[in-house]
This record gives structure tokens, C-alpha cells and sequence, in this order.
């Protein structure tokens, strides 16, 4: 009887973290598409490097706004949705592993067989519990997020056409939290964890598109193996782009983690409460 309260609540975990994670890229994949760009854009983002140009030339995107100009001229509306699908391929499992993954590690914590959602576990156990279902997703989701990458960082006339072309955290506590107060919690935390990590997910994004062909209107690309390794990367930007360079894309990643975050909170609750009510 134990074993059964266990699968579903496992299932339950895994499909309300997968609804909601998908709900929540769909609805801010413009602002990742944005972010993208300017992350692999080598030349200057702001005015305040410009005097960099000379690096590299013209910058193609200088601006959030000017951005969002661009791309809708360009490429149309489905531009701020290019590379959506494998988004999701990405986001659905990195939230349903997520999700499950934490409830489960949370009760083990405890030491307790009760629901992880009457458990509270001190701040430390609670940031290693969130930390391995982190690491645990990245892990099942990254080659859906390589391509990803891939899709998103291209403009048009595109190089990748199709996916197959390319060919390459919950707090449960003893009390229930409100929608807004959800909200509140996942804006908080999507806005902190985006701004402390922006500098090696700019590493990661050049990573991924080292030696991929654009057009050259978007500048200059990242040469295959221009970089040795995570630090030889961030020390190569730090000292040819600045530290504006570790920075570029970090306001449409601000703007698009806070309500992404506090989407992913409310609607896992929502999704959570709702499959427990028909299940039971």
C-alpha cells in the first residue's frame, strides 16, 4: 500500500512538474530567444563598450528593445519561438525530474515516511535537496537544451532547419501558500538564481554554438574550440569583451526568469492539487 502512495505520488510530482515547466517556456520563450542572441553575439550589447568595436565591428543587437524590433521585422512573430520545441523537449523533463527528484530526496532528509508536503527540513538540507534535483535534471535535459541553443541562436536565412537536421525549486512546507504568495516565491528566486549564474550560462551558450555557420549580419561566430575550458572562457571574455561581456543578455534574462519562475510555482500547485484531487 506504501509502494502505491509512493508511485503516485511520484507521478504526480513528474506530470505537474512537466505541465508546468512547459507552460512556463512557451509563455517566456520570447525573452530566452532575446537572451540567446545577445549571449552569442561577440561584438559590444551596450553603449557603454562600444569602444570595444573595433574587436569586432558593428554590433548587430545593441539593445532589449531594438532587439525585439529586429527580430519581429526579420523573422516574423514564430522568430521569438524558433528552437520552442526542443525547448520543451528540454524544460519538461528538466522540471518533471526536478520536481520528483526533490520530493523524494526531501523525505529521505526527514527520515520520515510522511508526505514531503508536511515535511520542513532546515535551509541547509532544503539547498542540498534543491542542488542534487538540479543536478539530476540538468543532466536528463541537456541535449534537448544544446539544441535548443542551437535553433534560437540562428537568425535568418536559417543553417538548421528542423530539430532532426541538428543531429547533435519547489519549497514544500508544513502550510499552503497562497497563489500570490507562489508567485512572490518564484519571482524572488527565478530573479537571484538567474543573476548570480548569468556568467557561466553565457559560457555554456558559447559552448554550444562554437563553429556553428550564421549569416553574417549577426557578426562574428565563435570559432570551434576557441575556448580550452570553463575558465579559459571566462578569462578569454573577461578580457576581450569586458566584464559587460560575462553580462550580455542579463536583462531579458532578469525579466523573463522572474515571471517564468513564478509561473513554474503556480502552476505546479495548481497541476499538483488538481491530478491528487482525481486520483484520489
Amino acid at each position: 500500500m506504501e509502494e502505491s502512495g509512493q508511485l503516485k505520488r511520484a507521478f504526480i510530482d513528474a506530470t505537474a512538474g512537466a505541465i508546468s515547466g512547459g507552460i512556463s517556456r512557451t509563455v517566456t520563450s520570447p525573452l530566452d530567444v532575446i537572451k540567446i542572441r545577445f549571449q552569442v553575439q561577440l561584438e559590444p550589447t551596450s553603449s557603454m563598450a562600444l569602444l570595444r568595436r573595433e574587436l569586432y565591428g558593428t554590433s548587430k543587437y545593441t539593445g532589449m528593445l531594438q532587439a525585439t524590433r529586429d527580430i519581429f521585422r526579420e523573422e516574423g512573430l514564430p522568430g521569438f519561438w524558433r528552437g520552442n520545441v526542443p525547448a520543451l523537449l528540454m524544460v519538461m523533463p528538466y522540471t518533471a525530474i526536478q520536481f520528483t527528484v526533490l520530493h523524494k530526496l526531501k523525505t529521505l532528509a526527514a527520515g520520515s515516511s510522511k508526505s514531503a508536503d508536511h515535511i520542513h527540513l532546515s535551509p541547509y538540507l532544503s539547498y542540498i535537496s534543491g542542488a542534487l534535483a538540479g543536478c539530476a535534471a540538468t543532466v536528463g535535459s541537456y541535449p534537448f537544451d544544446l539544441l535548443r541553443t542551437i535553433l534560437a541562436s540562428q537568425g535568418e536565412p536559417k543553417e538548421w532547419n528542423r530539430l532532426r537536421s541538428s543531429q547533435l525549486s519547489s519549497i514544500q512546507a508544513d502550510y499552503s501558500l497562497s497563489s500570490f504568495q507562489l508567485f512572490l516565491c518564484g519571482l524572488a528566486a527565478g530573479t537571484c538564481a538567474k543573476a548570480a549564474c548569468h556568467p557561466l550560462d553565457v559560457v555554456k551558450k558559447r559552448f554550444q554554438i562554437e563553429g556553428l555557420q550564421r549569416h553574417p549580419k549577426y557578426g562574428a561566430r565563435v570559432e570551434r574550440r576557441a575556448y580550452k575550458n570553463m575558465s579559459d572562457a571566462l578569462r578569454r571574455i573577461l578580457r576581450t569583451e569586458g566584464l559587460a561581456g560575462l553580462y550580455k543578455g542579463i536583462l531579458p534574462s532578469i525579466v523573463k526568469a522572474a515571471p517564468a519562475g513564478a509561473v513554474t510555482f503556480v502552476a505546479y500547485e495548481s497541476t499538483s492539487d488538481w491530478l491528487e484531487s482525481i486520483l484520489t
